[in-house]
């Protein structure tokens, strides 16, 4: 499976709740810094510090995974977050609450955004003034760490591994269907990518790919005939082919999304298409088809060949597995 993290790669400027909100009494007070001492564990997600592993450890309560770590800052931050923007939900209309968050400044930086990619100055800082703004790039986060977490243990775990990435993907369907539409409105071509519903749409579809690709893993181990891998293959494919459709989507309406996210989904592609061609050759051959399995190889290396593309270390991985094609047909 190829490699993607950039998503896991989101940081964010500090926030301090109570020195924006007014609290109208002691237990709002006490809620809004709750609030902000959650979100200073996510704040330190992927910044240095000088935390050791034991401290993390025992601040987690004994989980040894830095994801999982990550994650449970994420898990312990985002009901208390849900439940200030219901009620400023409730009240977004009153101009001191508007001006409040105005006052939060909210920032993130974008892994995916183009500018971001190529920024020689160090991550740039995207603000918008939305708690649904901030909401909205938490749960793309908590989507990203499940997911991450989901290729750690893809070693030691196929079962768990295949579990990880549909939950980030239900996580991702949640954001596109339920959490961004409303900020539509507000966002302008050069915002964030993570904050549209259609990257959104995307990853979903890239973690539900990546969850048929572990349950293939799991077929090969039990030594499924070459005729349904060679199906399970284009049920990757065909999912890829989707998210590019959505990814097409995402550049017409965020101008600065970033390129390497279509050469992940384009060269992923690539790779279990030929896949596919080679279980199907591999079928047609034990039938005693040998010209049409060297036949469907050809075509699938011809294919692949007029598009290859990518990034280097993706280009790699696909000539490994063009190279594996031509033993086949040999």
């Amino acid at each position: 499976m190829l490699q993607f993290k950039d998503p896991s790669k989101l940081r964010t400027k500090k926030i301090v709740f109570e020195d924006v909100y007014s609290a109208q009494d002691s237990g709002t007070l006490e809620q809004l810094k709750e609030l902000s001492s959650k979100r200073v564990g996510v704040e330190l997600i992927n910044e240095n510090n000088s935390i050791t592993d034991a401290i993390a450890r025992e601040m987690s309560g004994g989980l040894t995974s830095q994801c999982e770590q990550d994650i449970q800052k994420l898990e312990l931050y985002m009901p208390l977050l849900e439940n200030l923007v219901q009620h400023v939900d409730l009240i977004g209309d009153d101009p001191r609450v508007i001006s409040w968050t105005s006052n939060l400044k909210i920032r993130w930086t974008s892994p995916l955004s183009q500018s971001s990619f190529f920024n020689l100055m160090g991550p740039r800082f995207f603000q918008i003034d939305k708690l649904r703004f901030e909401l909205g790039i938490v749960l793309f986060f908590y989507g990203s760490q499940i997911r991450e977490w989901a290729s750690q243990v893809l070693v030691t775990d196929l079962v768990q591994s295949t579990t990880l990435f549909r939950k980030a993907a239900g996580v991702y369907h949640y954001l596109a269907h339920e959490v961004l539409p409303s900020l539509q409105g507000v966002l302008t071509p050069e915002g964030p990518p993570e904050a549209t519903s259609s990257v959104s749409s995307v990853m979903n579809l890239i973690c539900l790919a990546e969850a048929q690709i572990v349950t293939i893993m799991k077929a090969q181990e039990k030594q499924t005939a070459d005729g349904l891998l060679a199906k399970l293959h284009y049920g990757v494919v065909q999912l890829f082919d989707e998210a590019m459709d959505f990814y097409s989507a995402a550049a017409k309406e965020c101008k600065d999304i970033s390129p390497v996210l279509m050469d992940y989904i384009s060269c992923s592609k690539v790779v279990h298409e030929l896949r596919s061609y080679k279980y199907m050759a591999q079928a047609v051959k034990t039938e005693g088809q040998m010209g049409t399995a060297i036949g469907l190889l050809k075509l699938a290396l011809n294919k692949v060949q007029r598009n290859l593309g990518g990034l280097e270390s993706w280009r790699a991985y696909l000539m490994i597995t063009i190279c594996h094609c031509h033993k086949e047909k040999k």
